[in-house]
């Protein structure tokens, strides 16, 4: 439904999204992820054709957002971060206006009726937009978004000011609609897209560092594979049978923590799952098991690793040691002027710019400080 190759967007040096490719299936629900800064926003943007691209191309359903922007933004329906909502309208006018703006052909009363309904918004389609709690008016930027029942929704932070009974019906929603749409959700609630999305992308820094679903991506990432057993049954039986299931790497008895059950600590190999195995083996002997847990990364962890910014702890390169010296030759002067040519040749990249050829100081400077120095420098 949804393909994105080579995405890069330039604001002048800046590079906000850096060469980025993926692709989003039908009825597929996408997270969306990355750090303030990292070029979310901007990707959202051009995947709504709000803005272009410097290089690369987007297809909605197979046409490019960029060579017939009227089509592909049909099949779109959008929630900003900021719903883009009119404070002196009510509810019911404003979703009108936004039915006659997108030229919907679905009967009107019926068709904002049910979504209405779907996102609880009915027994306030009667008030003004500017009297609305922002939990409220997020509902009704979603609302505008479904209009027209589109392909495709991009929702970005849809949870962001509404309570947590609140944020379970829009989970729900969201998952209700992910049968018909194909949904891409940005949201920095990470435990609300691991339990909504299907796969989630992560970019840091405008490049795309990971894309996959979040238990493969926890498989991948974790140190080990463990898991914490607790079973209702007899400890050294018990520890005897788990050990003897093919693929188990290690297993320790962590003892009696709850009365009557004891807890286990196990390892499998690699590319092992000795979960059904294990189950079944222990179902078999009449023993329950009453928790299983495993050790590895929680979708939070997985982002933390996957964005962590080391650069706060290098020392400064030789380079920018090199620049920083030539900055400080321009506003001092030529008399000040450290000696720059003497840095290692080595230590500096060779695609490293060569030093300003104008690093001497300007010659109303110079004049400025011959004046304060009664004529002599």
């Amino acid at each position: 439904m949804i393909e994105v190759k080579n995405l890069t967007k330039n604001y002048g040096s800046k590079r906000a999204v850096d060469n980025i490719s993926f692709t989003v299936n039908d009825g597929e629900i996408l997270g969306f992820l990355g750090p303030n800064g990292a070029g979310k926003s901007t990707t959202m943007n051009i995947l709504t054709g709000y803005l272009s691209s410097t290089e690369g191309e987007v297809k909605i359903d197979g046409i490019d957002i960029l060579e017939d922007p009227m089509n592909a933004k049909k099949k779109i329906g959008y929630l900003p971060e900021q719903p883009p909502l009119y404070l002196d309208m009510t509810v019911m006018g404003y979703l009108n206006f936004m039915y006659d703006l997108k030229r919907c052909k679905i009967p009107r009363k019926s068709h904002l009726k049910e979504i209405c309904g779907l996102v609880k918004i009915t027994e306030i389609s009667g008030r003004l937009i500017r009297n609305l709690s922002k939990g409220y008016r997020q509902r009704v930027g979603l609302a505008q978004a479904m209009i027209g029942n589109p392909d495709v929704l991009i929702l970005d932070e849809p949870t962001v000011g509404l309570d947590p009974k609140q944020i379970i019906e829009i989970r729900n929603l969201i998952k209700k609609l992910g049968k018909r749409h194909t949904v891409i959700l940005s949201s920095h609630i990470l435990p609300e897209v691991q339990a909504t999305c299907d796969r989630v992308i992560v970019i840091n820094k405008g490049v795309l560092v990971a894309d996959d679903t979040t238990d493969s991506l926890s498989h991948k990432m974790s140190s080990d594979h463990r898991y914490t057993l607790r079973v209702d049954g007899p400890e050294k039986e018990v520890l005897k049978v788990i050990s003897s299931i093919p693929g188990m790497a290690r297993v320790d008895s962590l003892g009696e923590k709850e009365a009557g059950t004891c807890d286990f600590l196990f390892e499998m190999d690699e590319d092992a799952d000795v979960r059904r195995e294990l189950f079944a083996r222990l179902a078999d002997r009449n023993w329950p098991i009453l928790g299983l847990r495993s050790s590895e990364l929680s979708l939070e962890e997985i982002f933390l690793k996957l964005t962590k910014d080391d650069s706060a702890e290098l020392p400064m390169t030789q380079q920018k040691q090199v620049e920083v010296k030539q900055t400080v030759a321009k506003i001092l002067g030529d008399d000040m002027q450290p000696e720059v040519e003497k840095v290692p040749v080595d230590d500096v990249s060779e695609d490293a710019p060569a030093p300003d050829s104008d690093s001497e100081a300007p010659e109303d400077s110079k004049t400025e400080e011959q004046t304060n120095d009664g004529g002599e420098k």
